[in-house]
């Protein structure tokens, strides 16, 4: 090497080892992203869709993330400056930041330069149990840390949330270090602090952008390597590489997927982030997102299944597609799509025994593998136990009680006194009308789910309604316990069956208990759980409470969709994770294939 350029590698690595940012991002490589579905707001306590928390990745850091390649997926540090020290049998976990990463320049700092603290991740954790925000998150850290739901009870009496008060669990060591300490052992807490939702936020930007409700929706400033610099609600967000963020060498390790090895070859060594922006447009219709990654106005692409017989064929892209170099990266999505019945609902809900044999009789009638067939093209794969596939406590083995016989679902509802009219339709026992409000999403897919849910509908001889709106009003409905039916999809927030079984459990309603379920004997079996590590023990109290769902039918377990990422030839490095969505920091554009 020339000596000249002996000086400037070796400056450079004195940059990045002292933390100062060396920006490697290029403003001429701009990524061109697309939602289906209109965004809420980002903040990290309070957003509660996929679309917002990939805005939200990519402006706050957690403590921790996961390997870009690694499968199974693997937990490694991101501003913690390595993995936890935890003692106390498994009750503290002590963790330390690394130093020299600042959050991005924002006028709230006044013009200095705002380092990141192990105050912050204390100050932000409190956040999420601060009923004034009204955290959709709470849960997370609900009865775990200790002191915390104390000073949540005071919070709720006093009207105000004393953030200057320590709390026990939450120890600060240093500036660089804190102690979290546990009321029992939790095995996911790692995971639960590389979720956003525990993304540091720091106090000032809060005190000087939040609304009414606390909550900075419109007023992200984080650490991470991007900011948002554009916001037009419902259509477009467009993020700026940030110039405050350190950045990192990619350095990840290949399996022996030929894709993975590719991916190397392409990427090893480069310097993070090289994306200078990234523009993403809401588009909901599906033919419309279609035309416009075929005119390579998209760049990166999820393709829905309605969409699929327009690219794939048998899981497959098809020949005319690979002959323009355009790839694919294909999983089965971590996730569980369930149809809830609202629990609260006059109608539907209850856990009187005529209740239950409706919502049963209707799970019984109702054909998932057609609807696979129908709306999603194939693209998904049934699921009988709320576990689904790639996440631990997954049972492939297990069987569910509730089969497709509407003829039994029939005799089922004429036995608890559903009698049909002289209309031909249903009344309740006590000669009412009986009425079924589904509520979809305001789009195609949603029109087909309606279409496909009415067929079911007109088995049982049961009228129904359907209800479009937007997304974020869907949201915002069922957190209020206010729609009487919906197919919900629930993507893992982290890889554990925890985060499945806990949609069912009474005190999340309002967080994430779309269904507003609260039967007292799953509680129970939850709570029983919820101290366990994977294995046998905690296998057997999921089989019950499976059971329990099945008796009770507050839902019916319906499939996992593929996630299929179609990628123009001039985007490289990119595989779908099935954790992180926010994949974009880990990937790069070659300008000379556009």
């Amino acid at each position: 090497m020339h000596l000249f350029g002996k000086f400037i590698y070796i400056l450079l690595a004195i940059w990045i080892g002292t933390g100062t940012a060396v920006s490697a991002a290029s403003p001429d490589k701009v990524l061109h992203y697309v939602f289906m579905a209109a965004e809420t707001g980002f903040d990290p306590a309070v957003a509660h869709d996929m679309y917002s928390s990939q805005v939200i990745r990519s402006v706050y850091e957690t403590l921790y993330t996961y390997d870009y390649l690694a499968r199974p997926v693997r937990l490694v540090p991101s501003t913690a400056e390595s993995m936890p020290v935890v003692s106390d049998h498994g009750k503290t976990y002590t963790i330390r930041l690394k130093r020299g990463i600042y959050f991005s320049d924002d006028p709230v700092f006044r013009g200095t330069r705002r380092e990141l603290t192990a105050s912050d991740y204390i100050y932000s954790l409190k956040r999420l149990m601060d009923p004034g925000v009204r955290s959709t998150w709470g849960w997370l850290l609900e009865g775990k840390i200790v002191g915390l739901d104390e000073l949540a009870r005071q919070a709720e009496k006093t009207g105000r949330f004393d953030y200057g008060k320590p709390v026990r669990g939450l120890e600060l060591v240093d500036r660089y270090t804190f102690r979290i300490h546990l009321t029992r052992p939790d095995y996911n807490l790692p995971h639960i602090l590389a979720h956003y939702p525990t993304s540091a936020v720091a106090k000032e930007v809060v005190d000087k952008y939040s609304d009414g409700n606390g909550q900075i929706m419109a007023n992200p400033v984080g650490t991470g390597p991007y900011r948002l610099a554009m916001w037009q609600r419902g259509s477009r967000m467009i993020l700026d590489a940030n110039p405050e963020y350190r950045g990192f060498i990619w350095d990840f390790k290949a399996s022996d997927d030929p894709d993975d090895q590719r991916i190397v070859e392409e990427m090893q060594g480069k310097r993070m982030p090289q994306i200078g922006r990234i523009v993403i447009d809401v588009i909901p219709e599906d033919q419309s997102r279609w035309l416009a990654f075929q005119n390579r106005e998209i760049d990166l692409f999820s393709l829905e299944g309605p969409l699929a017989p327009r690219a794939l064929e048998n899981g497959r892209l098809r020949a005319e597609l690979v002959a323009k170099g355009i790839r694919l990266s294909r999983i089965v999505e971590p996730e569980l799509t369930q149809y809830y019945f609202n629990m609260q609902d006059p109608v539907v809900g209850g856990l009187s025994k005529e209740k239950i044999a409706l919502r049963r009789a209707i799970a019984m009638a109702h054909n998932v593998q057609e609807e696979i067939r129908v709306v999603w093209n194939g693209e998904a794969v049934p699921l009988e136990y709320p576990v689904p596939p790639g996440v631990s406590g997954h049972d492939a083995a297990y069987r569910s009680s509730i089969r497709y016989e509407p003829e039994t679902a029939n005799a089922l509802l004429d036995t608890f006194g559903y009698r049909i009219g002289k209309d031909g339709w249903r009344r309740l026992p006590d000669g009412n009308p009986l009425v079924i409000v589904f509520s979809v999403r305001a789009d195609s897919t949603g029109q087909q789910q309606l279409e496909m849910w009415k067929k079911t509908f007109d088995k049982l001889h049961i009228r129904m309604k359907g209800d479009k709106r937007l997304f974020p009003d869907l949201l915002k409905a069922e957190k209020q316990c206010r729609l009487m039916m919906r197919t919900s999809n629930w993507i893992a927030d982290y890889p554990d069956g925890s985060n499945f079984m806990q949609l069912f459990y009474g005190p999340h309603i309002g967080q994430s208990n779309n269904g507003c379920v609260k039967i007292p004997l799953y509680d129970r079996l939850y709570e029983q759980s919820s101290g366990l590590p994977e294995g046998s023990r905690r296998d057997l109290l999921y089989h019950k409470m499976t059971r329990v769902l099945e008796v009770y039918s507050p839902a019916r377990i319906g499939y996992a969709r593929y996630r299929n990422m179609l990628l123009q030839p001039y985007v490289i490095g990119y595989k779908k994770h099935p954790v992180m969505h926010n994949e974009w920091m880990y990937i790069d554009i070659d300008n000379s294939k556009r």
